[in-house]
């Protein structure tokens, strides 16, 4: 074969090849178009646009080394997606955060704490009093905390009984954080530790007038949110706190995506269950993201919306949950603000929705591994009517 022909047949797969990842990139950050129930493998491309990003920039640094116009393809796709962009890397080089919070606003914390690592509290108590410091440190007007685990049964700090029974209690968290009102939801049916409890939990320095769960079938933790209305001064606002569906990925699924492989029948098996998983999260989250839409909308005061959504920005969830509200990463963030530290680095999962009433003075993600999650922290000040 001529060289000519055999340089004409590369360079058009390579044009091919680029225009797929293109597309592909596309139907990824227009996921919310895109996405369904019957096209739930969508999902794959919007926790993949990252990567695909990075290889259309490959391919247009490829492309310009040869002069060549279908770089092109690169500087069209980017001018589709930077809304999309943005909210992947905000364009930001820098970002300060004063440790004092306005006296006219309102410091949010969101933080799946998991379980404050009560598991291993006896043999490892310092984690659960770095957390607890970590949080006074900030100190939040606002804290809401995802896989919460306390117990609330008995009131009597000092009587034997609760002691030995409620080995974490919500009353000795509300005390040590200084927020006396606080709102936990849970499901009664998993106990956790005898009288301890599993579930979502909203502390508050301030008043809450109004406290709600909203739970749909299957009824249980990832199916379960809630919110309250919070005043301070004349200032009425609801404040959403969320855990969506978790992927629930096992040791064995971890150590399969690290080092996939499909060379035997049980790796096969292995791929299959993680796909599975992969499958049932998508539209678990979907219903979710809806029932959390609809509630929203019915909101008559400026809405904060905490939580973990177990799926990346310009998935269906964070678009359907966020939609007309402001990122606070987004708005003062930088980098990828990764917030699960496991797995991949581009996995910011955890989110800080605000009513656009508010302006978002500063934020931060606080990269101390002490849960597998890292906290979020944004500033917020309420705009003149």
């Amino acid at each position: 074969m001529p060289r000519s022909i055999f340089r004409g047949f590369v360079k058009r797969i390579f044009i091919l090849l680029n225009l797929l990842v293109a597309v592909l990139y596309l139907v990824g950050c227009y996921n919310n178009i895109f996405f369904s129930a019957s096209t739930w493998p969508v999902g794959f491309l919007t926790l993949s646009l990252f990567y695909l990003f990075l290889v259309l920039l490959a391919f247009c640094i490829f492309w310009l080394c040869f002069k060549s116009r279908w770089a092109l393809i690169f500087g069209v796709a980017v001018a589709l997606s930077l809304y999309d962009i943005s909210n992947i890397i905000p364009p930001r080089l820098t970002s300060d955060f004063e440790m004092k919070a306005p006296r006219k606003g309102l410091r949010i914390m969101s933080w799946n704490v998991a379980q404050f690592d009560v598991m291993k509290y006896k043999e490892k108590p310092d984690t659960y009093l770095e957390m607890m410091n970590l949080v006074n440190e900030y100190k939040p007007d606002i804290a809401c905390f995802q896989e919460m685990v306390g117990g609330d049964t008995l009131a009597d700090l000092n009587t034997p009984y609760y002691r030995k029974y409620s080995f974490y209690s919500i009353f000795e968290f509300a005390h040590k954080l200084q927020m006396p009102d606080y709102l936990y939801t849970y499901n009664y049916k998993e106990n956790f530790l005898n009288q301890q409890h599993f579930g979502v939990i909203i502390f508050s320095r301030f008043p809450i007038i109004n406290k709600q769960t909203v739970s749909q079938y299957p009824h249980d933790y990832n199916s379960t949110f809630q919110y309250v209305d919070i005043v301070k001064g004349t200032d009425t606002v609801r404040v959403f706190n969320l855990h969506l569906q978790s992927l629930r990925f096992t040791p064995t699924n971890l150590k399969y995506i690290e080092n996939p492989s499909i060379k035997t029948e049980i790796d096969l098996e292995k791929s299959k269950n993680l796909l599975s998983k992969f499958k049932k999260g998508f539209l678990k989250r979907l219903v979710q993201a809806d029932t959390v839409r609809a509630a929203i909308e019915k909101s008559p005061y400026p809405v904060i919306v905490c939580g973990d959504f177990n799926d990346v920005p310009n998935s269906y969830p964070y678009e359907t949950i966020g939609k007309g509200l402001q990122d606070a990463f987004v708005k003062k963030g930088i980098g990828l603000g990764r917030t699960f530290s496991g797995i991949a680095p581009t996995l910011r999962i955890d989110n800080i929705f605000v009513d656009k009433r508010f302006s978002v003075d500063q934020f931060i993600r606080i990269p101390k591994k002490l849960s597998d999650h890292f906290p979020i922290i944004t500033d917020i000040t309420r705009l003149p009517d």
